[in-house]
């Protein structure tokens, strides 16, 4: 589990004068209010903070969601900000919420408990005990969340749908839709509000089970709601349901309704990110131009967004589009992204475009930078299309020295290799081929092992993809960056 980026910042502020976790006062208070010297973000941060009525109220999934969104925050900007809303009484429950946050997400959950049984009674309010509950959903511990939860009902505290949230995002998480729609059936009954986390939750749920009907429903609900403002977000989750369904027109509806909300949001360039390739799966190239002119015209691209609209336009067959925009790339760039490159190499390659996807690579040396793993197999793909197999094992073993940790290809390529070598014969080079295939863990050594023997076997010439599988590294990265919209839980405040 990755230590959460808040950590640290208790070790910090615990021990500055006039900060205390438990207690609900300063001890001096400040004579003037701290954001007189607070700018952008951290300023929205404390907005959204600060609209929640109820001093009590938990505030984790505020800083869950906003670090969710990449959203920086400093220690000092965090301190101050604490001593603002101590200064004001409120949250000092909160407080102690997000400490068994961050202890389950540093330590892991045991502690979290241990931490939570030494909090004094007078002070386990409905945020605590929510806070554990959430800590319990991290860790997908279902039995422990839902006993917690039966604690909030015997409590009485189960009055809003803060108390319902986690739940319902664990069941979605796991897979448990009875459970799910019987917690919905239970708010329902109890006149619990939904709020619009628990639409996104829901909405994601729906969506990802490609229940078109219950979508539809939980999605009129929401825009009905006085007090529950759509992002754009929610509709490109839906948009995405009626795209892997094949229905088109829907799917614009969608995307259309969630165009309209981009001018309103914090979020606009993750929006142009999202939706660019949405429309690239619908293969509407006229939408995915027009919304990456309106991309460049408000604010600096970065190489994510040219990734993207490089995908996207290869999504759709446009790869002399894409070349132009690599073209604009190269000349704005100031860190050079080999990925970017790599996307056009790997396009030629599967057309068997030998010329182009060399030409590239040349590109990326006269440019200082290094072409990496998936260059060089890309281009060894190309050759082996072309028959020329020496020329793919010399690429294939520059792209086994570049390999970085994680890096995923399928066998097809270092099976034909291999098989080259074998039938040359070359058996020492055949050997040291396996050896580095080994040695970076592209097969296991009880394969190599296996490898080895077959080849020192005078009637076994050849080798199959199947038998380099293992527990090595499997499958195809040759991934496009057109993916699925990520679910998320509600939108921006």
């Amino acid at each position: 589990m990755k230590p959460s980026r808040w950590s640290p910042l208790f070790n910090f502020y615990s021990r500055l004068p006039g900060v205390s976790l438990y207690s609900t006062t300063a001890k001096s208070p400040p004579s003037t209010s701290h954001r007189t010297h607070w700018k952008g973000t951290l300023n929205r941060l404390y907005g959204r903070i600060s609209k929640i009525a109820d001093p009590k109220a938990p505030i984790h999934p505020i800083l869950d969601q906003w670090i969710q969104q990449g959203r920086p925050v400093d220690k000092v900007g965090l301190v101050f900000m604490i001593k603002e809303l101590k200064h004001f009484k409120r949250f000092d429950n909160a407080l102690q919420s997000v400490r068994l946050d961050l202890i389950a997400k540093v330590h892991g959950v045991e502690q979290a408990e241990s931490y939570f049984d030494n909090i004094p009674i007078q002070l386990k309010s409905l945020g605590v005990y929510l806070a554990l509950l959430n800590c319990y959903a991290h860790a997908k511990l279902v039995e422990k969340a839902e006993a917690t939860m039966q604690k909030i009902r015997d409590l009485g505290l189960a009055r809003t749908s803060l108390a319902y949230n986690n739940l319902l995002n664990l069941y979605y998480q796991t897979g448990k839709r009875d459970k799910l729609d019987a917690l919905v059936n239970e708010m329902e009954e109890k006149r619990i509000q939904c709020n619009k986390f628990t639409y996104g939750i829901l909405l994601s749920a729906y969506a990802a089970a490609s229940d078109f009907e219950a979508v539809e429903k939980i999605l009129a609900q929401w825009e009905s709601h006085p007090d529950c403002r759509l992002d754009w977000i929610n509709y490109a989750v839906v948009a995405n349901v009626y795209i892997k369904a094949g229905n088109e027109d829907k799917a614009l509806a969608m995307l259309k309704k969630s165009e309209e909300l981009i001018p309103s949001s914090e979020r606009r360039r993750e929006a142009y990110e999202h939706l660019v390739p949405q429309y690239a799966a619908l293969g509407k190239k006229d939408n995915v131009v027009r919304l990456w002119e309106l991309y460049k015209g408000q604010m600096k691209v970065y190489n994510k967004g040219y990734r993207i609209m490089i995908t996207s336009l290869l999504k759709i067959g446009d790869s002399e589009s894409a070349e132009k925009i690599f073209e604009e790339w190269e000349s704005q760039q100031s860190v050079y992204d080999v990925r970017i490159p790599n996307h056009l190499i790997a396009a030629y390659a599967r057309k068997g475009l030998l010329d182009k996807a060399e030409a590239i690579i040349e590109r990326v040396i006269l440019k200082g930078a290094k072409p990496d793993a998936k260059s060089w197999y890309s281009l060894a793909k190309v050759h082996l299309d072309h028959d020329q197999t020496e020329k793919a094992v010399e690429l294939t073993r520059k792209a086994l020295l570049a390999v970085q940790p994680g890096w995923k290809t399928n066998k097809d390529v270092w099976a034909a290799c291999l098989n080259y070598l074998i039938k040359k014969p070359d058996p020492e080079g055949a050997k040291e081929y396996i050896k580095l295939l080994t040695d970076k863990n592209v097969i296991t050594v009880i394969t190599q092992e296996r490898l080895l023997n077959k080849i020192n076997k005078a009637d076994s010439n050849s080798v199959t993809a199947g038998e380099m599988e293992g527990d090595g590294l499997n499958g195809d990265e040759e991934a496009s960056e057109v993916s699925e919209v990520e679910v998320r839980s509600g939108g921006e405040s």
